[in-house]
């Protein structure tokens, strides 16, 4: 539940809120200007390295040129002198040592434990070396995982004959640590590269940094296991030749590299130091002489004209862009506070039509930018000459006019024109005669489309662009050139071909919009009110008389939607549709029960009310499943608006009490009617189906009928939000009026004749008559009579 209101929550924030509309405004005005940008460069050289300069190009004012590669130079310059970083692990040396100590005080300790154990065991004096021996061995694993090396057997038989002596460790440990502590490097050729500028030597663990430039006093791999010989020489002297061999080789087996190269902060360090280097430039003063008349360009005076383009380009775009922005807010704003804002039919979806609007425009400038490189590349491989200007004429600025027209009408369309016009004429330089142009045939062109209820309108409106644009083309040549020659035909073709094209692009265009944004053409609608759609077909099989009900709603809202100026297909297809949520339940409704058996009769009213109610709700979900569009299924949850479901709620108050009873509970959920059209199907709802209890439905009668539930409904407060007002609500009422006494007018007394009975002249009406007739064209034995289809309709 919590969820399904956050969803609402945010839909409606989306609808409806303020911030949103600024940001669609915000958002194509910087969409605007962006397209506009290419037209802000002030100054365009088009040279080439190697033409010749048709014109002397002086310097406007100082400006700086910068010497890429001198900058490039420097840059390399300054990635050199970075020192390499080499990372040094000073506790290396340490964690070694300790290991080795470790594992010979471990394997000692066991030798003391054993020989305390059995040494009050002398029967076993002859078992004790070799139960030892066994133990040690067993160890060996153990031994090479803590020290972190592999120990052949020989050697480890003679570290278990010296019993792991202490002072072969403390050797071990001695010599190793004061190799590494000089330190070792894996590749000391590599090291030695950097001994002209040094190197950085960097602590792991404390990440301090020094600067090292003796790089020969540090080992290489080979070289240190050289220097455990020349070390240990001075403190294994007193040690046979034999221990001294394995004290080395077991040294030389431990030696790790301290000292590694660390090349991703070298190379860091060294973009970072490129990177702090700023460009050289040079200066250029005003009034220097760039380029001279007659002289072929060369590197350096093709560099000078690109920087003077690109840094005057800098200088004066921001400005441009500002002044345009600002110009584009005004225009917009003041077009939305005195066309837009204001309008019913635009206010209902607000936001989406503000964000199709948009969307709309900037399909229209896209249009016109892309208009002038596929103008240059169609003259260029076009055999003859085409001028480009005529080219503008043939550009379908008129289908975005024709496109909102379509879907919200032509008071929106109009504003939307002369703001399309607009925005095309600042993109062609701010040239009048294109404002005009396009302002007018856009007017027109939504003009001839807004009541467009067949596919062919498209057509027929595009051809009448097209001879509109002839006359606008000729009219604009005249007054720019002031004579007519051979090129004003092919001004006509482009401006003919335009509308046409217009009219195919809106083709195209329009139902994409209708399926993305959920908007209901006319066209949809004439589809939409077809009676042989799927859904109506069914509902005509399962709910006849719901069907028949909403066939007459459909006719009473489109004759009086004609009468107040709404939408008469909009209105007739919701009459179609607004009980399409019956089909669910249909022998719940009292239209659809057959012989008088009514369901609500063993039902609690609560449950009753549930039932009624529901179809609202299933009607919505069918409308969504078969895609009738927004607005239908929108009227479907409004038709009954929050009236009160009166002979239930006051059946409840029979059985439960009047205080026992909460009217809120007997209404619909809402909400009330939106829209013109909605309101009308409320009211023909209700209208037609209380003319069906009539006794004896006169015209007067109905009259005093349609009179009544119109002001039940309208005292209710049902209609507030709908737009009607009472001279709607009077022509309503006299359209309802006429529809209803056609269909519920008595029939004459067709002339019969009299038959006597007992003397007395009888005279019997056409029903009786009619009965009489057909019994005796069947025959008045029912016996005989079996051989006829005697239950046929009756079942």
């Amino acid at each position: 539940m919590n969820i399904e209101k956050n969803n609402k929550a945010i839909r409606n924030f989306f609808a409806s809120s303020k911030s949103i509309r600024w940001f669609i405004l915000i958002g194509f005005t910087i969409i605007f200007t962006i397209i506009l940008y290419p037209t802000l460069i002030i100054t365009k050289h088009s040279y080439k390295l190697g033409d010749v300069a048709e014109r002397d190009i002086k310097a406007p004012k100082d400006f700086l040129i910068e010497d890429k590669e001198a900058t490039e130079e420097n840059r390399k310059k300054a990635a050199e002198e970075v020192l390499t970083v080499y990372d040094n692990d000073a506790s290396l040396s340490v964690k070694l040592s300790r290991n080795v100590k470790q594992a010979f005080v471990e394997m000692a300790d066991i030798f003391e434990a054993y020989i305390e154990t059995q040494g009050n065991a002398s029967s076993n004096k002859e078992i004790k070396p070799l139960s030892l021996n066994e133990k040690l061995w067993q160890l060996k694993e153990s031994f090479e995982e803590t020290i972190g090396i592999t120990v052949s057997d020989d050697v480890y038989k003679i570290f278990i004959e010296k019993r792991f002596s202490s002072n072969i460790a403390d050797l071990i440990s001695k010599i190793l640590t004061e190799i590494i502590n000089n330190g070792v490097v894996i590749n000391k050729d590599i090291l030695l590269k950097e001994s002209d500028k040094g190197i950085i030597l960097r602590n792991v663990e404390t990440k301090t940094e020094k600067v090292v430039y003796d790089l020969k006093s540090f080992y290489g791999s080979d070289q240190a296991k050289i220097m455990v010989r020349v070390i240990g020489q001075p403190l294994l002297k007193d040690m046979n030749y034999n221990l001294v061999n394995l004290i080395v080789d077991f040294v030389q087996k431990l030696i790790q590299p301290n000292i590694t190269l660390n090349t991703n902060e070298t190379e860091e360090r060294k973009k970072r130091a490129a990177a702090e280097i700023k460009p050289v430039l040079y200066k250029i003063k005003t009034g220097e002489m760039l380029l001279r008349e007659g002289e072929i360009i060369t590197k350096v005076q093709l560099l000078k004209l690109k920087n003077l383009q690109i840094q005057t380009k800098k200088e004066h775009i921001l400005s441009i862009s500002i002044g345009a922005a600002m110009i584009m807010l005004c225009l917009l704003v003041l077009t939305y506070i005195l066309h837009i804002k204001h309008n019913s039919r635009f206010a209902r979806n607000h936001n989406k039509n503000l964000l199709v609007l948009a969307c709309m425009l900037i399909i229209i400038l896209l249009f016109a930018r892309l208009s002038t490189p596929l103008s240059e590349a169609l003259t260029q491989s076009l055999t003859f000459a085409v001028s480009p200007s005529s080219i503008i004429f043939g550009i379908p600025i008129a289908s975005g006019a024709m496109t909102i027209c379509l879907l919200i009408g032509l008071k929106i369309a109009i504003p939307f024109a002369l703001v399309a016009a607009a925005c095309t004429a600042v993109i062609f330089q701010n040239r009048f005669e294109i404002f005009i142009y396009f302002l007018l045939n856009s007017a027109m062109a939504a003009y001839w489309l807004q009541n467009c209820r067949e596919r062919k309108v498209f057509i027929k409106a595009g051809l009448k662009i097209g001879l509109l644009n002839v006359v606008l083309s000729t009219a604009i040549a005249v007054y720019i050139s002031g004579f007519l020659g051979f090129k004003i035909l092919e001004v006509w073709a482009f401006a003919f071909m335009g509308g046409i094209i217009a009219g195919i692009v809106t083709t195209g265009i329009a139902p994409l919009v209708e399926i993305v944004f959920g908007y209901t053409t006319d066209i949809t609608l004439l589809e939409l009110a077809n009676l042989e759609r799927p859904i109506l077909r069914r509902l005509m099989i399962e709910a006849p008389g719901t069907y028949h009900h909403s066939v007459i709603v459909g006719n009473m809202v489109e004759a009086a939607a004609v009468e107040i100026g709404a939408n008469p297909l909009l209105a007739k297809a919701c009459g179609y549709y607004h009980d399409i949520g019956k089909i669910k339940k249909p022998l719940y409704f009292i239209e659809n029960q057959k012989n008088g058996k009514n369901k609500h009769h063993k039902l609690a009213p609560s449950m009753s009310k549930h039932i009624l109610v529901a179809h609202v709700k299933e009607g919505v979900e069918m409308a969504k499943q078969n895609k009738l569009g927004q607005a239908i299924t929108d009227t479907i949850r409004q038709h009954h608006g929050t009236s009160l479901i009166t002979y239930f709620y006051e059946k409840a108050k029979k059985q439960k009490g009047e205080d026992a009873v909460n009217v809120d509970d007997f209404r619909y959920p809402g909400p009330k009617p939106q829209t013109k059209e909605a309101g009308l199907v409320m009211l023909a709802d209700v209208v037609e189906a209380a003319s069906r209890t009539l006794d004896n439905p006169t015209p007067s009668r109905i009259q005093g009928l349609v009179q009544n539930l119109i002001n039940k409904i309208f005292s209710d407060g049902q209609i507030d939000n709908c737009e009607l007002t009472l001279k709607d609500l009077h022509k309503i009422a006299k359209t309802f009026n006429g529809i209803l006494s056609g269909i519920h007018h008595h029939r004459i007394n067709y002339p019969e004749k009299s038959s006597s009975i007992n003397g007395k002249v009888k005279d019997e009406s056409p029903d009786r008559q009619q009965a009489k007739q057909l019994q005796s064209f069947f025959g008045n034995d029912t016996e005989k009579s079996s051989g006829h289809l005697k239950r046929l309709g009756l079942s």
